[in-house]
């Protein structure tokens, strides 16, 4: 029996988000082109691999137990492809964002998928990047995009829905709380790390909870703006709710709801660099075990462009 690797691929991106559209969009399928591929395939195989009652989809037993194998042809096919095409150069891959290390969600890709050659580069923001896309200068971005149509020749793939946190001052009046809602932190400021101009998720977190903001003038890393807040109780920061907290900080949770920072994955279409279906294939698989894309309108924020 022969397998069609373009319908395996989207039964395994519909096996992971358990929604038709949503993996018609991430396959940059219709969704009755995805139907068609996932009816051949369960008409090759005779069983069905999906159960389908209302909106509801769920995987039959013999989804179930196609599943990993499929994701294993899927990654030998991709390892054939980067073999047969070998390049020696890297995959050119530049992150950007204002939050604490960009790099360590790379770190989590390639631990995934150690066969992956990255030469990582550090653009200011997406424009950025996707300038440098444009111009051949890099093969892919990672960092946080805004919703919306990209220049002609660009795709976009959403990795990850991160909660943030509130990070101020052990001093700060807002330090004492269990946990906050967005509105609380109108007590105090919300430090802009550089430009509310660069830095569009923190001025639409702003502008949705009506939050007071400041920013200094220039920009001078991570840790310059850690000091400030522990020179400056009335400020705080949003920072991944995961990560370390430094020396005469405090790390407060937001709720009611919890913002999500997106993180995506940008690159030219048609792009045939070796690597890239391997960093496809990594996120993927950190989608699907990490729940890196579970959001709940009734508890989570992210703009609404995004969402």
């Amino acid at each position: 029996m022969d397998l069609d690797l373009a319908q395996v691929r989207a039964f395994v991106v519909t096996a992971g988000r358990l929604h038709f559209g949503q993996a018609a969009a991430e396959l940059y399928l219709t969704q009755q082109a995805l139907s068609k591929r996932i009816a051949r395939l369960e008409e090759v195989l005779g069983t069905r691999l999906f159960d389908r009652s209302g909106h509801a989809v769920e995987l039959t037993a013999a989804g179930r137990r196609f599943l990993e194998p499929a994701v294993e042809t899927l990654r030998a096919a991709d390892r054939a492809v980067a073999a047969a095409v070998h390049d020696d150069r890297p995959l050119r891959l530049d992150v950007w964002s204002h939050l604490y290390g960009p790099q360590r969600m790379v770190r989590l890709l390639v631990e995934l998928e150690p066969e992956l050659d990255l030469a990582l580069g550090m653009r200011s923001d997406v424009a950025a990047a996707i300038t440098g896309l444009r111009r051949d200068e890099l093969d892919a971005g990672f960092g946080w995009a805004p919703a919306g149509p990209l220049p002609d020749g660009l795709a976009r793939r959403l990795v990850r829905l991160e909660p943030v946190a509130a990070v101020m001052s052990q001093d700060s009046p807002l330090a004492a709380a269990g946990r906050l809602r967005p509105e609380d932190l109108r007590a105090g400021e919300l430090w802009f790390p550089a430009d509310a101009a660069r830095l569009e998720f923190l001025r639409l977190f702003a502008e949705e909870f009506g939050l007071p903001h400041a920013f200094g003038g220039v920009n001078l890393g991570m840790e310059a703006n850690l000091d400030h807040l522990r020179a400056t109780p009335g400020h705080y920061i949003l920072l991944p709710a995961e990560a370390p907290v430094a020396a005469g900080l405090r790390r407060v949770p937001l709720v009611g709801p919890t913002p999500l920072y997106g993180w995506s994955l940008l690159w030219r279409e048609g792009e045939r660099h070796p690597l890239l279906p391997l960093l496809l294939d990594a996120v993927g698989r950190a989608v699907r075990a990490n729940g890196w894309l579970d959001y709940d309108p009734a508890r989570h924020w992210m703009p609404t462009a995004e969402s």
